[in-house]
């Protein structure tokens, strides 16, 4: 309301110093060689005070516009960007490995927001112009009735030129979109933490620096050579306004030598006619404007409008606590979006209630697909996942999640304190030290989070002042009691040992197998002698699972899981012989 009213002293005050300028030169007119006197004094003090006050309130009122705008900029970029936020964290999963989804959210961010607010200061100054210039061509028609008609005819040309250029210039930024975003990789890969050992280890900063400049090159080039026609085309249509005003000038200094007119008339109509040729400048280009924003405004509602397809039911079944029977995967089939080949086909698999379970096999062969499903970040094109005999899909998303703890593969390294490092497994669980200090203990992670200055108040990484970098091995630490303060009864790690040496590698088992007791707990697994320790193992390769039972039956067996057992075992003492049978090629185990 701030800004509307201020929209509307700033669309009338212009117009009143016009119509005060031709008062001011009335009367210097009337006051030079008439001599001095109170009377004339008074005649020219009036109306040099009010252009005085009218000048003074269009800065006040300029200052105090500028102000509500720049309040105006934050609450819209924020609101906008809150909007961006609100949909990436509700989108499915699925979203984020679509490269459609990235072009979205590059345009989205890049210009959604700021134009956002340029469409809303677009408005108005379309009603401050619009009010200025209905204003201004009432003065002028005391002159003649065609002034205003000329006014607009100038600007035209002027008003085509940008609306034009304003299209070919979406037109290039939508179509570079992938460009620009790979222009951005390139300077991540150049400035960020996670590539800087590579790029120095092969050399690879000048491979970077050179794609880099060749994506700008590019970019820069197409949109100069845009700005040389707008320039080109820009110059013809001043040159149009130009020739408008001369004749316009002329006809009035005509009627002035002839007496129709007086000085003042003359600056009025020099100050009316020039501020009306730019105010309708800037109404045209305020539409214009308006016209581009709202193309750019179609990229947020594009991202916007993106649809969840795994969506709660209508009337979600409550999750079964606690769980009585287990976890089954029925003939399930998926294949991930784009993919030719699924990445399971009828695949089945029981997590029984209450038992640690292991998976065991080569890379790629959907070990951690199963993680995705279980979570239902995807939905299966085939089959169904239920836990104790109800469909995932029965049951409310969120209320799901909130019912397993997870540690995935490549856990995030939260920028933030120990304690916050480990807490975000749980937000709604009241935050005691002494638990959390239970959650690292069981994880390992106690002992060199104590070690530091502050302990748990300890900033982690290096991305923020006074904080401290951790190892690979401690940060899958700090993953694991994130995992485990969430009191879930569904417990899911994958590769939960895989930075760890032999000796913490065995304690962690020994303390996981306490802390699993009573939970459905499935680990993903590459070092067999993690996977010992599990109630049952299952060997999994591209066909689904190929072996079944504990670890002394699989070693017995003499199978797969006997020859990658034998294989681990020499690795760790090649000075002995394995004891277990190769029979089949072992599973490979990669790095």
């Amino acid at each position: 309301m701030i800004w509307f009213g201020l929209l509307l002293l700033q669309g009338a005050i212009p117009a009143g110093i016009v119509y005060m300028t031709k008062a001011v030169v009335d009367a210097v007119a009337a006051v030079v060689g008439a001599g001095a006197s109170v009377d004339l004094a008074g005649t020219l003090a009036m109306p040099v005070l009010a252009m005085g006050g009218l000048l003074l309130a269009r800065q006040l009122v300029g200052s105090a516009a500028q102000y509500v705008n720049t309040v105006q900029s934050e609450l819209v970029t924020d609101f906008v960007k809150d909007l961006i936020h609100a949909k990436a964290g509700s989108v499915d999963y699925g979203f984020y490995e679509s490269d459609r989804y990235y072009d979205l959210l590059e345009q989205a961010n890049s210009q959604a927001s700021g134009s956002a607010l340029a469409l809303l200061q677009n408005l108005g100054g379309l009603l401050r112009s619009g009010i200025t210039f209905v204003s201004i061509a009432a003065l002028l028609m005391t002159y003649s009735l065609w002034l205003p008609l000329v006014l607009g005819i100038s600007t035209i040309p002027a008003f085509v030129i940008l609306v034009r250029h304003n299209r070919y210039h979406h037109d290039w930024w939508e179509r570079t979109t992938a460009d620009r975003r790979r222009a951005k990789y390139y300077d991540i890969m150049l400035t960020q933490q996670a590539a800087a050992a590579e790029v120095r280890l092969y050399n690879l900063s000048e491979v970077f620096r050179e794609a880099y400049q060749a994506v700008r090159r590019r970019l820069r080039a197409e949109r100069l050579a845009l700005l040389r026609r707008q320039m080109a085309a820009g110059l013809g249509a001043s040159l149009v306004g130009l020739v408008v005003t001369a004749g316009t000038m002329a006809w009035i200094g005509w009627r002035a030598v002839l007496g129709l007119a007086t000085l003042g008339d003359l600056a009025l109509f020099y100050q009316a006619f020039n501020q009306g040729q730019s105010l309708m400048g800037a109404l045209l280009n305020n539409m214009g404007q308006i016209y581009t924003n709202t193309l750019f405004i179609q990229h947020l509602t594009d991202f916007l409008d993106q649809e969840a397809r795994l969506i709660a039911p209508a009337r979600p079944v409550p999750f079964p606590t606690p769980i009585r029977q287990g976890i089954r995967f029925e003939g399930i089939t998926f294949r991930y979006p784009g993919a030719e080949r699924p990445a399971l086909d009828a695949f089945d698999l029981e997590l029984p209630a209450g038992q640690i379970t292991a998976i065991v096999g080569e890379n790629g062969v959907g070990k951690s697909t199963l993680i995705k499903l279980l979570c239902r970040f995807y939905d299966p094109e085939a089959g169904r996942i239920t836990v104790d005999g109800i469909d995932l899909r029965d049951f409310d998303p969120w209320d799901l999640r909130r019912h397993l703890s997870v540690m995935f593969q490549f856990p995030v390294r939260y920028q933030m304190t120990a304690r916050e490092n480990i807490t975000l497994g749980d937000t709604e669980r009241p935050a005691d030290l002494e638990a959390i200090r239970g959650a690292a203990r069981e994880a390992g992670a106690d002992e060199f989070i104590e070690q530091t200055a502050r302990q748990y108040e300890t900033l982690l990484g290096r991305w923020f002042a006074g904080g401290t970098e951790l190892s690979g091995g401690q940060w899958q630490r700090i993953a694991l009691a994130r995992a485990f303060w969430r009191q879930a009864p569904v417990l899911i790690l994958d590769e939960p040992t895989n930075f760890m040496d032999a000796w913490a590698e065995t304690e962690w088992v020994r303390r996981f197998r306490r802390l699993a007791h009573g939970r459905i707990s499935l680990m993903i697994t590459h070092r067999f002698t993690s996977a010992m320790y599990a109630d049952v193992i299952h060997v999994m390769d591209h066909s689904g699972i190929v072996e079944s039972g504990t670890h002394d039956e699989l070693v017995a067996l003499g199978g797969r899981y006997a020859a990658s057992w034998n294989e681990q075992m020499q690795a760790r003492r090649p000075d002995k012989e394995a004891s277990a049978v190769e029979t089949v090629p072992p599973i490979r185990q990669d790095a």
